[in-house]
């Protein structure tokens, strides 16, 4: 679904300025492991994950299988909490020019139902991709948090700035 109410009513308040946005991703994979990714519009080159704003009396784990299903056309069952993301890398300005920080709570989600397609209209495109080789997203998720496995993400260290403590 496009811009609900409550965000419509808080942006005729106070126009395009910055708001933290509370918001919720998923990462479903097929059976072979790869992830779900959706291109919001034809004539863009970044992608995201199934993900969307987390509304007023909703629970995270209620966000997540509202937005999957909206955007996808798939029933998910959220299994464990993958990551929470924010901060300034995780700004984003819309085409409208409204502006958001997200701080975003990921979740690993198992496909329960359902059949791949678009309700919402959000969606352009809906397609797989390897966890070693996702497509150009539109936030900067770490790496790692694509791949299945604890050995997977062993591979992967932490950014020079963690290692010292700092």
């Amino acid at each position: 679904m496009p811009m609900s109410e409550y965000y419509r009513s808080l942006r005729r308040k106070i126009g395009t300025q910055l708001i933290f946005n509370p918001g919720v991703a998923a990462i479903v994979r097929d059976a072979r492991g790869d992830i779900l990714f959706q291109r919001p519009s034809a004539d863009s080159d970044v992608w995201s994950l199934p993900a969307g704003s987390i509304e007023p009396g909703e629970t995270p784990a209620e966000a997540v299988v509202r937005e999957v299903w909206e955007e996808t056309g798939l029933r998910v069952t959220p299994e464990r909490l993958s990551g929470v993301f924010g901060g300034k890398d995780f700004r984003y300005t819309y085409p409208d020019g409204n502006q958001v920080e997200y701080v975003i709570l990921m979740f690993e989600c198992a496909a329960v139902g359902g059949h791949l397609e678009a309700i919402d209209g959000e969606s352009a495109e809906l397609r797989y991709f390897p966890s070693s080789a996702p497509p150009p997203l539109a936030l900067p998720y770490p790496r790692d948090i694509f791949l299945q496995t604890e050995s997977e993400r062993a591979r992967f260290q932490l950014p020079e700035a963690f290692e010292d403590g700092s």
